[in-house]
């Protein structure tokens, strides 16, 4: 975001484990609901509903857009 700005090697490894236990966090989550659905396969549906479980209000909003963006993008450049 400021391209003068620098993060600490602790810090960015604090902010590495934030993210790992929230991905973690959402899969479990995602893992729980596909078995409450009688679903072995876990989709896009899955991961959404449980960052809106997890992340708190516009949070979980600009996260599941960014990740719609992110598996439209990756969907649009794989063709």
């Amino acid at each position: 975001v400021h391209p003068d700005v620098g993060i600490s090697s602790k810090a960015m490894s604090i902010m590495n484990s934030f993210v790992n236990d929230i991905f973690e966090r959402i899969a479990v989550e995602a893992a729980r609901l596909s078995l409450i659905n009688k679903r072995s396969t876990i989709t896009s549906r899955e991961i959404q509903t449980a960052v809106r479980l997890l992340l708190p209000g516009e949070l979980s909003k600009h996260a599941v857009s960014e990740g719609t963006k992110a598996v439209t993008k990756y969907t649009s450049s794989s063709r």
